[in-house]
């Protein structure tokens, strides 16, 4: 038996997802935590759904791009003040906590974005190996 290299050099980094899918994604995914957290009966508790959001961010970072982060941050924040605080359906800006609470999840979706790229690089540098012959 012979063994052949099917493809030579290293493999590319994986490329982000694209920007629309993240802002998707993060519609999506802020919706259903927000229905999950109120068939609960916790959104009384905004601490913890500001919590779940900023790690839904972060998830969401893993795979974006760097320019998706405050998309996503401003879509996970809009749930949050809209459907998460009183009054329910209306959008408010309380000035002691809304730039608290976008700070913290676009925090969470720029780590989240590092995280990920550092683990791509990591592993593309792993893959860089010098060809050796093993004849």
């Amino acid at each position: 038996m012979e063994w052949w290299h099917l493809v030579d050099g290293a493999r590319p980094v994986p490329d982000p997802v694209a920007t629309s899918f993240v802002w998707t994604a993060a519609y999506a995914g802020a919706f259903g935590l927000v229905s999950l957290f109120d068939l609960l009966g916790v959104l009384d508790h905004t601490g913890l759904a500001l919590a779940a959001l900023a790690l839904l961010a972060a998830l969401l970072g893993v795979r974006g791009r760097f320019a998706a982060a405050p998309g996503t941050a401003l879509v996970c924040w809009g749930f949050l003040n809209v459907f998460a605080t009183h009054p329910i359906g209306e959008i408010s800006w309380a000035g002691h906590r809304d730039p608290e609470w976008i700070a913290c999840l676009l925090a969470a979706a720029l780590i989240g974005t590092v995280v990920g790229r550092v683990r791509h690089a990591r592993a593309a540098y792993r893959r860089i190996t010098p060809f050796e012959d093993a004849d």
